[in-house]
């Protein structure tokens, strides 16, 4: 949805824009191609081979395109170093990179294959615990817990079959292994919530968007914008929380006569969940679930 995002960043010529999931800089190009000799694109990405892709294809911008190893709920320290203190725009993609699902050797998807392939799931595969470390830890009620804030249907059931499995150490195993588990069939693959869930946990993404929106926030100056683009329910439920919170500001218990807390709103919401266009989604179907959702800081 470049064009929707464009729309809403609306940057300016001398404009500071943050990009805070460069992935392989599409985005990125896009609000540089916007922007002037005087405007700054920051991008930001935690898996560095991702980065390398984008300082590629966005050399041609020279310095204007200051790019680094970072996640993004690190803002405000990147926009730090970048040599600013406030910025016009920051913009989060939260869908996984398709280079990411196409990389076999990283155990994202359930299509791997007979070839044995590591379940990895990392978005950086130099740090931090694999999905097979994961699932070879963690108990069954907290892999419950895991399934469900994926939205997993039947999470206990799936949990007790991947804990009777173990170790589960390739994508092969853990397809055999839910291979014994009866999931309703919907409209994807039963498996593809499964890993859905299991990479989101490997790489805390709830918990890194959580502190990636308040960072986010935080850096915007007054007018500068917030776009945020989901795939999943849980997260577009949590961004649509979060800029709802932000737009009320009080947050007194609501029989109290009068505001106690002094909070002010931060935001101004101007996008609630927009929708790919049929042209979108004719040329990126994996597109079909995002939703954008955005805010103007006041």
């Amino acid at each position: 949805m470049v064009d929707e995002v464009l729309a809403l960043l609306a940057p300016a010529p001398d404009a500071r824009i943050v990009d805070g999931t460069t992935g392989h800089g599409g985005h990125a190009e896009a609000i540089l191609e916007r922007l002037g000799p005087d405007g700054v694109l920051v991008g930001l990405d935690r898996d560095p081979e991702m980065l390398a892709v984008a300082e590629e294809r966005l050399a041609r911008f020279g310095a204007r395109a200051k790019l680094f190893h970072a996640r993004f709920s690190f803002m405000r320290e990147v926009i730090a170093a970048a040599g600013a203190r406030t910025v016009h725009g920051v913009l989060l993609d939260l869908g996984v990179c398709s280079a990411h699902l196409d990389a076999v050797e990283r155990g994202m998807s359930f299509r791997a294959g007979d070839a044995p392939v590591p379940l990895d799931m990392r978005m950086d595969r130099s740090q931090g615990e694999t999905a097979a470390e994961l699932l070879a830890r963690i108990g069954r009620d907290e892999l419950t817990e895991l399934l469900r804030d994926g939205g997993v249907p039947m999470p206990g059931r799936v949990a007790r079959a991947l804990h009777e499995k173990r170790p589960i150490r390739t994508v092969q195993e853990l397809v055999a292994a839910l291979d014994s588990v009866r999931l309703p069939q919907r409209r994807h693959h039963p498996a593809t919530l499964v890993f859905q869930a299991l990479r989101m946990a490997v790489n805390d993404e709830l918990a890194e968007l959580d502190a990636g929106l308040e960072s986010a926030v935080d850096v915007l100056e007054q007018g500068g914008k917030l776009a945020v683009l989901s795939y999943h329910s849980g997260e577009d439920r949590r961004v649509k929380q979060f800029l709802a919170r932000e737009a009320k500001g009080c947050i007194c218990p609501p029989d109290l006569p009068v505001c106690g807390c002094g909070r002010l709103p931060r935001l101004r919401i101007v996008a609630r969940g927009q929708q790919p266009s049929p042209a979108e989604l004719r040329r990126n179907p994996r597109a079909r679930s995002a939703r954008l959702r955005g805010g103007v800081r006041c």
